[in-house]
């Protein structure tokens, strides 16, 4: 059996880079429809990502939650469990620049800030693949806020579900932020779809579902979506949202879980990728 490690110094470097660069540096694909937006407060919108690049500030006061993706071989091994590595990470980021701390360790009663943004959110997926592959979001509570899952009758068809994702973000798509990235998980179990949604939310734009029904659902709920003119921060001009992606997986034939996700207008995450070192065994 091979075994293989991840040099974690390194990895270090790169993520918490990565994890700077998108708080205070807005990505290519939104930076382009934040310019060609000429609607209400454009101006505003557009000096605050020159601020934010020029001065390393977040484009955003909530710099939010991180979530990360882990796809890693079973054989990797680090010095620290992963999660414990990716939490130093954050905490160290957070705490050396002027970003808000927006986690709190009780849910419920006390609601204590734990004063370095951590714990983070981490999914870890074995893959075959021979590098160490990590995406992160960064998820403000405004859009967190408009997750949702629908466990839905099975016989319901495409339409359906299109009209109940479609009345989602009519009544509520202005309180996150719009334009809207939105990621939809269908199948799976209940807390699967979730993922699934989440899973979704760190594909590219304009990339469609290898599955051509599946891209063509994601092209008409864009339509669709679109067709409400909530507009940029919900004031009615540009877009709504940027693209819709699906992600799907076999469910029970009794069942049919439909989990909504997005992403605000600033579309917060990356990924790293690094090269994975064998370890002699002897």
């Amino acid at each position: 059996m091979r075994i293989y490690t991840v040099d974690t110094n390194h990895l270090d470097h790169v993520l918490r880079e990565e994890l700077l660069r998108a708080n205070v540096v807005i990505n290519n694909d939104v930076r382009m429809y934040v310019e060609n937006y000429d609607g209400p407060f454009n101006d505003v919108l557009k000096k605050n990502i020159e601020v934010a690049e020029k001065l390393k500030l977040p484009l955003c006061q909530d710099t939010g939650m991180v979530e990360f993706f882990v796809f890693a071989n079973p054989n990797v091994v680090t010095d620290k469990p992963i999660e414990f590595l990716l939490n130093d990470i954050v905490r160290k980021l957070y705490r050396e620049n002027p970003f808000r701390y927006s986690v709190v360790e009780d849910p419920l009663f006390e609601r204590k800030n734990t004063f370095d943004n951590t714990p983070c959110i981490v999914h870890i997926f074995q893959t075959e693949l021979k590098t160490f592959r990590i995406h992160f979001l960064i998820k403000g509570g405004g859009s967190e806020n408009l997750t949702r899952l629908f466990m839905l009758n099975p016989t319901i068809g495409k339409q359906e579900i299109i009209n109940l994702v479609v009345q989602h973000i009519s009544e509520n798509g202005a309180k996150a932020c719009p334009p809207l990235k939105i990621g939809i998980g269908i199948g799976g179990s209940a807390e699967k779809a979730v993922i699934l949604s989440k899973l979704a939310l760190i594909r590219k734009f304009g990339e469609r579902n290898v599955d051509r029904n599946y891209a063509q659902l994601e092209k008409e709920l864009c339509e669709k979506i679109n067709s409400l003119k909530i507009g940029f921060q919900g004031l009615h001009a540009g877009p709504t949202v940027y693209d819709v992606h699906i992600e799907q997986m076999p469910t029970h034939i009794a069942v049919l879980p439909v989990a909504v996700s997005v992403d605000c207008y600033l579309c917060r995450g990356g990924s790293v990728e690094i090269e994975l070192s064998e370890i002699e065994c002897r």
